[in-house]
């Protein structure tokens, strides 16, 4: 459950699977950047040419529903498994990114507005 995993038993579980069938050998940061983005690629093939309201739609079916939760499953297995084996703490790294990201876009500055922060 969410409120009650901690990140770091995430990695350590990710870091278990892989070390219980021998692929660190094939986790360089290449390859997990790769995988971070190939099964990105398949949580975005869901809704590939489809309107907001039909994706809306498809998470309120159950089957597609665990199939997106099973890609964004695939996405944190990467990035968890990237930053057990760089040693990232990705909590601190989420923090550092969000005070970025507050700085740039100041809420009553972008409220509603959908545009990247140099286009002011």
């Amino acid at each position: 459950m969410d409120g009650s995993t901690c990140v770091l038993d995430l990695k350590a579980r990710v870091e278990d699977f892989c070390n219980a069938r021998n692929w660190a050998q094939f986790h360089c940061a290449k390859d997990l950047a790769i995988g971070v983005i190939t099964e990105a690629s398949e949580l975005l093939e869901h809704f590939r040419f489809q309107s907001a309201e039909r994706c809306e739609a498809m998470l309120q079916d159950e089957r597609k529903r665990r199939e997106v939760g099973e890609e964004l499953a695939d996405v944190l297995f990467f990035i968890l498994l990237f930053c057990g084996r760089y040693k990232m703490d990705l909590s601190e790294a989420f923090a550092a990114k969000m005070a970025k990201n507050e700085a740039k876009y100041p809420a009553e500055k972008f409220w509603g507005q959908n545009r990247k922060y140099d286009e002011v």
